[in-house]
C-alpha cells in the first residue's frame, strides 16, 4: 500500500511547501524548556506566551529567520559566589521555534512579569474570483 502525501493527492497541487513545513516543524528539535501559552486573541491575531523566569531582555532575542519565529534565551554566566543548596529556576539556554503561515506578521514582544509575549497578525487574504477564457485550438495553414 503506497502512502498519500499532500504533494501527491490528485486534487492538492502545489501544497508540496507546505509538506515540507510539516517536516521542518516536527524536526525543530523542540524540547519542554520554557513552557509557552499560544492564545487566539482575535479572528486574525494570536499571541505566544512563554515562560522565561529569570531572564531579561537583554538575554533573549526575538528573530523571524525563513518564515520561523525563533525565540532564543541565554543567560549570562554568573556564578557570583553565590552557593546553592537548591536550585530549581532553570537558567539554561532555549530555542523555541514556529512555523509561520504566509501572510502572519510578527508584531510586538512585551516582557511583563517573567513571561515574553508575541503578537502576531494574520493578513485576510482578498478572495479573487478570475475567469479563464476557453479558446479554440489555431489550426495550422495548409
Amino acid at each position: 500500500m503506497t502512502k498519500l502525501t499532500l504533494g501527491a493527492h490528485p486534487y492538492m497541487l502545489g501544497f508540496e511547501q507546505l509538506e515540507r513545513l510539516l517536516e521542518r516543524s516536527a524536526k525543530s528539535g523542540n524540547e519542554g524548556y520554557p513552557p509557552f501559552n499560544i492564545e487566539q486573541t482575535s479572528e486574525n491575531s494570536y499571541r505566544i506566551t512563554l515562560a522565561v523566569a529569570g531572564f531579561s531582555e537583554t538575554e533573549l532575542s526575538v528573530t523571524v529567520e525563513d518564515r520561523q519565529l525563533v525565540i532564543r534565551g541565554r543567560q549570562a554566566e554568573d556564578d557570583g559566589g553565590r552557593i546553592f543548596l537548591h536550585r530549581g529556576i532553570a537558567g539554561r539556554q532555549f530555542q523555541r521555534s514556529f512555523v509561520l503561515a504566509d501572510g502572519v506578521e510578527v508584531g510586538e514582544a512585551i516582557m511583563e512579569n517573567g513571561l515574553l509575549h508575541v503578537d502576531l497578525t494574520r493578513a485576510q487574504p482578498e478572495t479573487v474570483v478570475q475567469t479563464i477564457q476557453i479558446n479554440k485550438p489555431s489550426r495550422g495553414k495548409e
